[in-house]
């Protein structure tokens, strides 16, 4: 009886502090709008949900969506808040920030660390502070297609590798190839 209590509590814990990624059914509990195939490790605002729409298979690592502003909520009373919508087939890097009013198109990749302050057009690849499109993802998946074919290209997950995969991944990336699939 106490560990289901204890296990109950250190959920929550998580959840309030931010350890642990909402599901997709969670999302869609607090009103964002959710597509299909989509996984979402980050954090999409607490307090307006419902002004975020996601499309079909699109990956947010760790990243933060915002719907608010607060900034002027000391001065004015009141904080701005805007929709935030993320096409589909989109893929949003580790520690981006998208913040309200913004689009984000289809066939779109958000480099990691990113601050998105303005619309991002369909097949486009968008880095930097503020966010910056510096070229398209038909062409960057073209180069990386060419860079992979003198790369190591496993198709194994860390979790289901043995010691002897990690090793030989170890010696690849050490001489300069690294591709593999999750």
């Amino acid at each position: 009886m106490f560990d289901k209590i204890k296990g109950k509590i250190i959920i929550k814990l998580k959840k309030v502090l931010g350890l642990e990624a909402e599901t997709v059914e969670m999302l869609r509990n607090r009103g964002v709008i959710v597509g299909n195939n989509v996984s979402c490790f980050g954090k999409i605002d607490n307090g307006h949900g419902f002004l975020v729409t996601i499309g079909d298979d699109v990956t947010i690592s760790t990243a933060t969506i915002l719907t608010h502003d607060a900034s002027t909520k000391q001065w004015l009373g009141y904080s701005r808040i805007g929709r935030v919508t993320i096409g589909s087939r989109v893929f949003i890097g580790a520690g981006a920030i998208v913040l309200p009013n913004v689009t984000i198109g289809d066939d779109v990749i958000i480099g990691a660390g990113s601050i998105v302050t303005r619309d991002i057009p369909s097949n486009s690849v968008a880095v930097g502070n503020p966010a910056r499109v510096i070229g398209t993802v038909d062409d960057y998946i073209n180069k990386e297609k060419e860079k992979m074919k003198n790369s190591y290209v496993g198709n194994i997950y860390w979790k289901n590798m043995t010691k002897e995969d990690m090793v030989k991944m170890q010696e690849a990336i050490s001489e300069g190839m690294w591709a593999y699939d999750l």
